[in-house]
C-alpha cells in the first residue's frame, strides 16, 4: 500500500513538472518595438539602414543637378540586392524599405523592378486580346529609368568562450550606390554600419 502511495505521488509530482515545462507564453508588440534575440539582421536594422541611408542620398547634389538639366524630378530602379553576409537577409524587404522612403520623399518617381516587369507585360499583352479599345493600354509606353540603385551587405563575425559567459560580436556594412543609366557614372555612393555585442552570461543574456 505505502509502495502505491509512493509512486502516486511521484506520478502526481512527474505530470505537473511536465505541464509545467510545457507551459509558453506570447506577447504582441508593436511594429515599431524593437527585438533583438540575437546579433542576427532583423526588421529593425533594415527600417532604420533604409531611412538613414534614403536621407544621405536624398541630401546630395545629384537630384538637383539632375533637375537643372532635364526640368523633372529623376526616375529610378531598384537593380539587384546582393547578400554576403553571414545570415540569411531577405534582400526583397530591405529593398523594399529603401523604394518605401524614397517614394514618400516625393523627389524620386520609381518604375517596376525587372521581376515586376514581366508580370504587368504578361497584364497588358492579355488586354490587347481581352480588353476594349478604349481601356487597353498600349505598348511601348514605359518610362524608361535615368538611375539604378544597387547594393550589397557584407558582415564579419567573431566570438570568445569563457568560462562564464559567451561573447558574439557581428559587424553589417551596407553599401549602395546610384548608377547612371545612360553614362554607367556612379553619382552616389553611401554605406551604413551596424555593430553588435552579445554576452551569454550564467545568468541571462546582456547585448
Amino acid at each position: 500500500m505505502k509502495k502505491k502511495f509512493g509512486f502516486g505521488i511521484l506520478l502526481i509530482f512527474g505530470l505537473a513538472f511536465t505541464s509545467g515545462c510545457a507551459q509558453h507564453s506570447m506577447d504582441r508588440l508593436k511594429t515599431d518595438d524593437t527585438v533583438d534575440l540575437s546579433t542576427r539582421w532583423n526588421d529593425t536594422d533594415s527600417q532604420a539602414t533604409a531611412k538613414e541611408m534614403i536621407q544621405d542620398v536624398l541630401g546630395r547634389p545629384w537630384i538637383e543637378n539632375y533637375m537643372k538639366k532635364s526640368g523633372k524630378n529623376p526616375t529610378v530602379i531598384v537593380g539587384t540586392g546582393v547578400n554576403k553576409s553571414h545570415d540569411h537577409i531577405p534582400t526583397e524587404t530591405f529593398t523594399k524599405d529603401l523604394e518605401r522612403e524614397l517614394t514618400n520623399s516625393g523627389r524620386v518617381m520609381f518604375v517596376a523592378a525587372k521581376g515586376e516587369r514581366d508580370e504587368v507585360r504578361e497584364e497588358r499583352a492579355e488586354q490587347q486580346i481581352n480588353s476594349s479599345n478604349e481601356t487597353a493600354k498600349a505598348f511601348k509606353k514605359e518610362i524608361g529609368a535615368d538611375y539604378m540603385l544597387k547594393g550589397v551587405i557584407n558582415s564579419f563575425e567573431d566570438d570568445e568562450n569563457t568560462t562564464l559567459n559567451k561573447k558574439t560580436y557581428k559587424y553589417y556594412q551596407v553599401t549602395l550606390e546610384m548608377i547612371d543609366l545612360e553614362s554607367n557614372s556612379k553619382v552616389w555612393l553611401g554605406d551604413k554600419k551596424i555593430k553588435k555585442l552579445m554576452t551569454r552570461g550564467k545568468y541571462g543574456i546582456t547585448y
